[in-house]
């Protein structure tokens, strides 16, 4: 998949392209939806496939003050959609002036002159421009006039429309499981592991940390059921995940770290290796112990509860 971050990176070729433009954070099913059909037509009508997102999410720049959680960075958003089959993607970097154009002046700019659309495929839901004054109807309109088609497409969803902002909200609280149906796979969070603080060698379970810039939103403290893949090794690891403060040696920082299930972290280096981490289910919240046997029997009592999760 092509990936563009600016109108000067858009080649001047000829060829006719199928767009659609949104947030698309997390990817989740409704989005794919969309994302495949696109795709669809395109290959078609011998057209290319062109996703338009943004960066930084526009609620974040409208309300600076209240920033926007992203289910996903925009790394994980753009392999996400090169899964679909989009054959380009385009991130605008997005901020006040480009959210005082005109609807007509972002569609002559984008969809006409820089991208060459054919056919722009949206949801019936779909704002842009200035204040968000473009509407389907106003899309419609403009297609009329700059010579390109417009095509609506309905996200259904289980119990009501794929929402992004009600799949933050289950990361958020814990609910991966129910994200996961949400999204049609389980809710990711990667990044370079790094060294700890050793104690969960010291009690027997040695975990892979998490460095403090890993993407993907993190959940809710707690222990997890959940897949470890490191870019060493070809397979994925059954893991109890850890998010927390660790309450109960008086941690302050937030982090989160994995015990490979039936791993003893001497067989094989994971350290400066990316690891990512695919979150199942909760299995509990986060608990301060009085003491260290106390914690001990715990870990062993969730390390069971990952099992029977993960079916191992």
């Amino acid at each position: 998949m092509e990936l563009y971050h600016g109108l000067n990176e858009v080649g001047t070729d000829d060829v006719g392209t199928v767009i659609t433009l949104g947030n698309f954070d997390g990817v989740h099913r409704g989005h794919q939806t969309v994302l495949q059909a696109v795709a669809a037509r395109a290959a078609e009508q011998s057209l290319r496939s062109l996703a338009m997102t943004f960066d930084p999410h526009p609620r974040t720049v409208h309300r600076s003050a209240e920033p926007t959680l992203m289910i996903t960075s925009t790394d994980q958003k753009a392999a996400l959609i090169a899964e679909t089959g989009i054959d380009a993607l385009f991130v605008q970097h997005y901020d006040l002036d480009f959210a005082a154009q005109s609807a007509e002046d972002f569609v002559r700019t984008y969809f006409v002159e820089a991208l060459n659309a054919e056919l722009v495929v949206v949801g019936e839901d779909v704002r842009f421009g200035k204040n968000n004054e473009g509407t389907i109807d106003t899309l419609r309109s403009l297609g009329e006039k700059f010579g390109f088609r417009t095509e609506t497409i309905e996200e259904v969803g289980r119990g009501g429309r794929y929402s992004s902002s009600r799949i933050r909200d289950q990361i958020v609280a814990g609910d991966v499981a129910e994200a996961a149906d949400q999204l049609g796979r389980y809710h990711r969070v990667e990044g370079t592991v790094v060294h700890g603080d050793a104690r969960g060698r010291d009690l027997g379970f040695p975990t892979a940390n998490l460095s403090e810039d890993a993407q993907g939103l993190v959940p809710a403290d707690g222990v997890y059921a959940g897949w470890a893949t490191f870019s060493d090794e070809a397979q994925a690891f059954p893991a109890a995940i850890s998010v927390g403060t660790n309450p109960t040696f008086k941690g302050n920082m937030r982090r989160v770290e994995a015990y490979v299930l039936d791993k003893e972290f001497g067989e094989f280096d994971v350290y400066e290796q990316h690891m990512t981490l695919d979150f199942v289910a909760r299995i509990r919240g986060q608990v301060t112990f009085t003491g260290m046997d106390d914690l001990v029997v715990k870990m062993h009592e969730d390390i069971a509860d990952v099992r029977e999760v993960l079916h191992t």
